[in-house]
């Protein structure tokens, strides 16, 4: 047991070893620069993305980009305060289900339109409405079988996850140009931007304010995956009870 503990460290140490200075120099040019760490975080990781295919820093770099990072976003959750739930007011909330349920059903109109399947158009507008790939994957496990359902699926991931990576770079700028207070930016990219460590990544590079008023935004639309997937499950009824009771 021990030394499979002790293998399981080797393999990870490089690229959690490369993570911690890459997030001490981050903090140490924030302090010095007096730009969001998240930024600099940003920055120096795409310098070193380069790695991320060496058996020496992968296991390491995945196990933080995956399990260190959500725990992350989920600590994020401690430095809410009453004010900040407060400054986002219920209406802020209704207004995000709002924007999650027409995104989903916009999906399925234009899929229609377009002459694609309603399982196509449910599918991108979920991923879109909830958190991209994670939500793509869910989708796809409850609709009705098809040949073509793996090449739809991995079209939505790939397309959530190019388009998500560019808001992530370009909002905060586009942004900050329009004057728009921390509220009003962490509330904007917490409501459109896809992938969680996207949002939070976006989120902190406006600020520190901003950073957490997005990270309770996005975990808004993320709360509301599970009505998603049972409208869907819902819509396609008939066909999944079909394929139950066929031999």
């Amino acid at each position: 047991m021990v030394s499979q503990y002790k293998s399981l460290w080797d393999s990870h140490f490089g690229g959690l070893l490369l993570a911690c200075v890459i997030a001490a120099a981050a903090m140490f040019l924030s302090e010095h620069y007096g730009a969001p760490a998240m930024l600099f975080a940003l920055l120096i990781g795409m310098a070193f993305h380069f790695l991320s295919d060496d058996p020496t820093f992968a296991p390491g770099f995945n196990f933080s980009a995956k399990t260190l990072l959500r725990f992350g976003v989920g600590l994020l959750g401690l430095r809410l305060s009453i004010g900040d739930v407060e400054s986002i007011v219920l209406g802020a909330v209704a207004a995000v289900v709002g924007f999650v349920m027409a995104t989903f059903a916009f999906g399925a109109f234009l899929s229609l339109l377009f002459g694609r399947r309603l399982a196509f158009g449910l599918l991108a507008g979920g991923s879109v409405a909830i958190c991209g790939a994670s939500a793509a994957l869910a989708i796809a496990s409850v609709l009705p079988p098809r040949s073509d359902r793996e090449q739809d699926t991995l079209f939505v991931v790939i397309g959530v996850t190019a388009l998500s990576t560019i808001a992530m770079i370009a909002y905060p700028v586009v942004f900050r140009a329009l004057g728009m207070s921390d509220l009003e930016s962490g509330f904007l990219i917490g409501a459109t931007i896809h992938d969680v460590a996207q949002v939070v990544g976006a989120g902190y590079s406006v600020s520190e304010e901003a950073g957490v008023i997005a990270t309770f935004v996005k975990t808004v639309r993320v709360a509301l995956s599970p009505v998603v997937i049972i409208v869907v499950m819902a819509s396609f009824r008939g066909a999944q009870s079909q394929r139950v009771t066929i031999p």
